[in-house]
Formats: C-alpha cells, sequence, structure tokens
C-alpha cells in the first residue's frame, strides 16, 4: 500500500480534509496530513488567503517531510498542489502525486523543473472552477509530457472549488466519490 503526505487547502486542515485523508486510510493506504496553519481555519477562501500572507508553507512541508520516508506519494487540495507538485518534482524517492483542484506548469517561469520519469500523476478538478481553469493548461501540458501510461486528467461538470470537502459548502457528494475512487485506485497501482 502506498504512503501519502496529503496537504491541505487554503481554508486550513479542515474537518473535510481530515474526512478525505480517513477514507484513503480505509483504503489501506498510509496518510500523513500536516496541520501548516497551526489548527486555524478559515470560513472563506479569501480569509484563509489573508492569513497564508504570513506563513512560509514550503519551509513549513519540507520540515514535515524531513521526518518522512523518501518513497511517498505527493498529494495537495488546492494550496496543497504547489507545495506537493514540488516535492513530487524535486524530491528523490517520489512514488506518484495527487493534484487536486490545481496544477503548476513544468515548463516556463512558474516551473520546479522536468517531471521526474517514472512517476505517476492524476489531476482532478471542475471545469468552470476560476482558479482550476487557469491551471487547465499546466495540467494538459502535464498530461501531454508525462503520457497517457503514468498522468491522467480528470475534469468534473461544475464551478465550485474545493469540492471535495465535505465540510465546505462548494462539496459535491457525487464528483468527490468519483475523485475518491480515482485516487483509491491510483494509489492500489503504485
Amino acid at each position: 500500500m502506498a504512503e501519502v503526505l496529503l496537504i491541505h487547502h487554503i481554508q486550513g486542515l479542515t474537518d473535510g480534509v481530515l474526512a478525505f485523508a480517513d477514507d484513503l486510510r480505509a483504503g489501506g493506504h498510509t496518510v500523513h496530513v500536516p496541520d501548516l496553519y497551526d489548527g486555524h481555519t478559515f470560513a472563506t477562501i479569501e480569509e484563509g488567503f489573508a492569513f497564508q500572507k504570513g506563513v512560509d508553507g514550503d519551509a513549513l512541508v519540507d520540515g514535515v517531510v524531513a521526518e518522512l520516508p523518501t518513497e511517498l506519494t505527493y498529494a495537495g487540495f488546492s494550496w496543497g498542489v504547489p507545495r506537493a507538485q514540488r516535492l513530487a518534482q524535486t524530491r528523490p524517492g517520489a512514488k506518484g502525486a495527487l493534484l487536486y483542484e490545481s496544477c503548476i506548469p513544468i515548463s516556463g517561469e512558474w516551473a520546479f523543473g522536468p517531471w521526474p520519469d517514472g512517476v505517476p500523476v492524476q489531476i482532478h478538478g471542475k471545469e468552470g472552477d476560476e482558479f482550476f481553469e487557469e491551471d487547465l493548461p499546466a495540467a494538459r501540458e502535464l498530461v501531454e509530457t508525462v503520457g497517457p501510461d503514468l498522468a491522467e486528467l480528470f475534469v468534473y461538470p461544475g464551478d465550485a472549488h474545493l469540492f471535495t470537502d465535505r465540510s465546505l459548502p462548494a462539496y459535491d457528494a457525487e464528483a468527490a466519490g468519483l475523485v475518491l475512487q480515482r485516487s483509491l485506485a491510483f494509489l492500489d497501482r503504485l
């Protein structure tokens, strides 16, 4: 079974993120879910953005991974995706990446460098989500570069952001169920 580092979204380590981690654990996987906001959660994305300006998420994540094995699958929701993707691309031993509702380009100014050979990736997002729409070209580039044997992109109908978090109003049970099912299948293949 896989060992996963799951990084929360901009609103913090919510009950919905914890529930998703528990669902992955129920599939037999080990899941580490650090609280990078030290117990703070926020009712809105805007409040989370305001708070995170004082948080060095990368430094906090680097402190967490220093205590974990190198062979990890990195997963992140939205704000957590850049941190997860950076580790998947730059930390030796990455087993895979699950990118929920965001994706960073693998070329150009914002890139962390090339995608590592042999590392599978899944990307999930909603087609009308204003945040994911900006990242969709990067997601498509990643899938095209890595190839269909290792990379999958799933785009769901609707425009909600953070739709996988059952503790938030944007939660979409049907789409979130597919995300979980596909994520578990991905982890089972590792």
